[in-house]
């Protein structure tokens, strides 16, 4: 029996940072250039010197005159050659060295970019898989429950002590499988005529034969086939966010039956989607300036660890691009920001996905 979200994934600590890091190796490149800048700098301010030296030696050497003011201006002459040639080497390593470093900047920016980039998808990869690991088992759930002879007992017998006993086993049930709100039974018009939490959730009576969830396990063909209905606020748990996942209750319990009504099952959305948004393993550095999100085909927003879910609907400028890859990375500028987006696609598990999005957008 599955009663607990499956939430296994590597905690361990990230905050200690791998010294070969390609920001370990920016900072390092960085002060090696500012060194031999200041190097260069030294022997430009020696070189004037120099020439300065070398300058005023002529001066005296044409002052002194005769054989000792000649052999002081072979010196003052050599000074002077070894100042331009020390100049020459000097701006010519300067150029050298700027050129060097730009490459190695961009080598290092684009090696961050994918190394991160690479981390970012992985993670999102890991969340949008665990959501879906969760979620196949909640259509499964449903479509077990939905042949229990209370449901099916109650929607034939039509009375309020068959009504009863299916409430009391929902409610049995409810207290073993902790993922979800309520369990809800609805007869063909759509009308709540019993529930698991009748003391908390006063839905008996609700008309739901609007909603997505109740059409779509209508429309389905046998009992192996399920209705559902995405992320929503709903009216039968008091407005929480939700799931709800659904099946037609056939005659006798056979998944052949003719339909005598649908069981909705509400799952507790936020339990699950928003501990694995806020509980994204980033190094506390990284977590303020990084969104975690869960969105749909249309880019809404199921889960957010911003915390503005069904709020905010997320457009990259790349969106059609990435939804048609299964996994990657990319950087966009988005909301005024460059960003560095880890993204993927979910990868279904067993016979059923979400096909959603997990994105992990980092400044």
């Amino acid at each position: 029996m599955s009663t607990n979200l499956v939430l296994d994934r590597n905690t361990d600590d990230l905050s200690d940072e791998s010294m070969a890091s390609p920001e370990r190796i920016a900072q390092l490149t960085e002060q090696l250039v500012n060194k031999m800048q200041h190097a260069s700098k030294s022997i430009v301010r020696l070189n004037n010197q120099t020439r300065i030296l070398s300058f005023n030696a002529q001066i005296e050497a044409s002052r002194t005159g005769g054989p000792a003011g000649a052999a002081f201006g072979v010196v003052a002459s050599a000074m002077r050659d070894l100042a331009e040639r020390a100049a020459a080497i000097s701006g010519t390593l300067e150029k050298e060295t700027e050129a060097a470093n730009a490459s190695l900047q961009h080598i290092i920016e684009t090696l961050a970019t994918n190394v991160r980039g690479t981390r970012l998808s992985d993670l999102a990869l890991t969340n949008i898989d665990l959501i879906d690991r969760n979620l196949y088992e909640r259509s499964c759930d449903v479509r077990w429950w939905a042949t229990d002879s209370s449901g099916v007992d109650a929607l034939t017998a039509k009375t309020d002590d068959a009504y009863k006993f299916c409430s009391h086993r929902f409610g049995v049930i409810l207290n073993s499988y902790t993922v979800y709100y309520d369990l809800v039974l609805c007869d063909l018009k759509g009308i709540v005529v019993a529930n698991g939490r009748p003391n908390l959730y006063r839905s008996v009576g609700t008309d739901c034969s609007k909603a997505t969830w109740f059409t779509s396990a209508l429309a389905t063909s046998s009992g192996e086939e399920f209705g559902f209905e995405s992320t929503h606020e709903s009216a039968l748990v008091g407005g929480e966010r939700v799931l709800v996942y659904s099946c037609c209750v056939r005659e006798e319990g056979d998944v052949n039956g003719a339909p005598l009504g649908v069981l909705g099952i509400v799952f507790n959305w936020d339990a699950l989607a928003q501990t694995i948004v806020t509980s994204t393993p980033l190094p506390s550095d990284e977590k303020a300036k990084t969104r975690v999100c869960i969105v749909d085909p249309s880019g809404l927003v199921l889960a957010d660890s911003r915390g503005r879910a069904l709020k905010d609907t997320i457009k990259l400028p790349n969106w059609e691009e990435i939804k048609r890859q299964d996994k990657g990375h990319c950087q966009v500028e988005y909301g005024g920001k460059a960003l560095c987006v880890g993204f993927a696609h979910a990868p279904s598990f067993e016979t059923y996905t979400t096909g959603w999005y997990s994105l992990l957008m980092q400044e």
